[in-house]
Parts: structure tokens; C-alpha cells; sequence
């Protein structure tokens, strides 16, 4: 594992982003970790991830147009990546976020930012099951003009999906686009291992593993 990507996981356990006990997922399935993003709350922390998500970007190389960001927790994490490219990498870029709600009054509509065109980069937290992911793509392919080439979170939880395979692979198939991560589980019970911490919590990660995750 990347040296970058180590202290990623040592950044989500610090700030407690990164808990254990027994959670009921959106997917309505158990888990015994916990990965909320919606708990960064000052700029520097903020900063701190967009570097993370800005180094995996350019890590991945991509050409690309537009980055998207999916309400809510996906907005200040692409303003957040936005800051980052620019002012780390001096990389300016175009972004955009949807609405949850369709605006009614004023300029109207469901996406803020800049126009929709292009090559779409889109911006989240976390995959589970694949729901919130598959409605964002629905939101962006009412326009026929773009394409969706990638799709970067923080955590691929590496489950499966609707079907007895990843639900990143079946979005992937479905939609003709590529999903990647900063890290994934895996990553997270490797860096549990080698660091000799968190020994319980590794124990039931391992559990759940050989349960639902491929």
C-alpha cells in the first residue's frame, strides 16, 4: 500500500470518520464499521481531505471536464478537491453539484455550477450497494452530450451488490464507467494488521468480510 493512502486511514481514525460497533447502513444492511464523512467540520480538516482526493486524481491520470459532486456529503468534498488542485497542483477546474430537490423559482433546475458538458468525473464518499451513485448517473445522463468516465470515492466497502457480485462492478458494466477509490476495506484490515492496533475491531472486520465482502 501506497504511503499516501496509510496516512489517508490514519487520517479517517484520527477524526473518528473511521468507527466500529453496530450500524444499520442506508442499503439496510448490518455492519460493524462506520465510515461519515459528514463529520468534517472545520476548513482545515477539509483541506486535509481534498489534498487526498486531488493526489488520487492526479494519480489516476484522468482527462476530464467537469468534476461532479453528489448531495450532500459529495458537495464539500468537491469544493474541498477543487482548492486542492489548485492551489497544490495549480490545476484549475470546472465543477458542479445536483440539488436532492429540483429548484422551482429563480434560474431553476437541479445542478449548481458550471454547465454540464463533456467528460464528468464524479465525486463521493463511499460505496455500499451502489443506490446513491446510481441515481446521480440517472440526474447526468438526461443530458446525452456528456460521459461519465470515472467515478472516485473515499472508501469502496467492496460488498456486493444487488446481485452475488461487487456493486462496483455491476455499475461499472451498466454504465460503461470506472469506479475507483482512495482506499478499501482490504486496505483497512492490511493497515490493521501491520500496525497491531485495534486487534478487536480487526477480528470482527475479518468476520464481516468473509460475509459480504468478495
Amino acid at each position: 500500500m501506497k504511503k499516501w493512502k496509510k496516512k489517508f486511514i490514519k487520517f479517517m481514525l484520527k477524526k473518528k470518520i473511521l468507527t466500529f460497533g453496530n450500524y444499520i447502513l442506508k442499503s439496510n444492511r448490518k455492519s460493524p464499521y462506520f465510515f461519515n464523512m459528514s463529520l468534517f467540520s472545520s476548513g482545515k480538516d477539509l483541506y486535509t481531505l481534498g489534498k487526498f482526493y486531488a493526489r488520487a486524481l492526479i494519480n489516476l491520470n484522468l482527462n476530464f471536464d467537469i468534476l461532479f459532486g453528489v448531495a450532500y456529503k459529495g458537495i464539500p468534498i468537491l469544493i474541498s478537491t477543487v482548492i486542492a488542485l489548485k492551489k497544490k497542483y495549480n490545476i484549475n477546474v470546472r465543477y458542479a453539484f445536483n440539488r436532492k430537490e429540483i429548484k422551482k423559482y429563480g434560474e431553476k433546475g437541479q445542478i449548481v455550477g458550471n454547465k454540464i458538458y463533456g467528460k464528468i468525473i464524479i465525486i463521493d464518499d463511499i460505496i455500499t450497494a451502489g443506490t446513491a451513485i446510481e441515481n446521480t448517473i440517472k440526474i447526468l445522463q438526461k443530458n446525452k452530450k456528456i460521459q461519465i468516465s470515472n467515478i472516485l470515492l473515499a472508501l469502496d466497502r467492496k460488498e456486493f451488490g444487488k446481485k452475488k457480485s461487487f456493486a462496483k462492478n455491476e455499475i461499472e458494466k451498466k454504465y460503461s464507467c470506472k469506479i475507483s477509490s482512495i482506499i478499501n476495506i482490504n486496505d483497512i484490515i492490511t493497515y490493521l494488521k501491520k500496525k497491531k492496533i485495534m486487534k478487536k475491531e480487526l477480528k470482527i472486520l475479518t468476520k464481516h468480510k468473509k460475509k459480504y465482502i468478495t
